[in-house]
């Protein structure tokens, strides 16, 4: 009796103990999702760790992050490629949903000469437009350099953009045999 008491005691306590935080603060639930959700992130990305990441990068306003993640064996028939905007706790945008004959679904246009490089990845969802751009223009004095996600709202003429903050991670390896061209 002695070893079973004070046994059934310290589970008692014990349950009681996580009950108690389970129960009466449903925060730590989530962060602790949470954790676990960004442990299994690429650093500075939405990207997971067995996935490729195609586009990567903080953006300045608001303090977010856009990623364009592919499936490691992404080719024109096999794979998917998925656009993500949000923070790794919540995905605010994910496109396309289902991981099914993505490759139709974006765009692709690369363009480059001497001092000029221009990249653009472009899809729509929902009546918005939507770019992501990786464009050098050392013509241009002093160079120009514009990198992040242009969105047009349906019947807007102007574009709102999210500047990249920091260099984006890219691989566009392969990219134009992958996505239709969207010259």
């Amino acid at each position: 009796m002695r070893i079973i008491f004070p046994t059934a005691i310290a589970l008692v306590l014990i349950t009681s103990f996580v009950s108690g935080y389970g129960s009466s603060d449903a925060s730590l639930g989530l962060a602790m999702s949470q954790s676990t959700a960004s442990k299994s992130l690429q650093p500075n990305s939405l990207c997971a760790k067995d996935e490729r990441i195609i586009f990567s990068c903080p953006v300045k306003r608001p303090a977010k992050i856009v990623s364009l993640c592919a499936s490691k064996d992404l080719t024109s028939e096999r794979g998917y490629l998925q656009y993500r905007f949000g923070v790794p706790e919540k995905i605010e945008l994910e496109f396309p949903q289902s991981k099914t004959g993505t490759q139709q679904k974006f765009q692709y246009t690369h363009y480059f000469r001497a001092q000029v490089d221009l990249t653009e990845i472009s899809f729509s969802s929902n009546g918005y437009e939507y770019q992501i751009t990786d464009d050098y223009n050392g013509e241009e004095k002093p160079a120009q350099i514009s990198q992040g996600v242009s969105v047009t709202a349906p019947g807007k003429p102007k574009d709102v953009n999210f500047n990249c903050r920091t260099k984006p991670k890219v691989d566009y390896t392969d990219l134009q045999a992958v996505l239709p061209n969207g010259q």
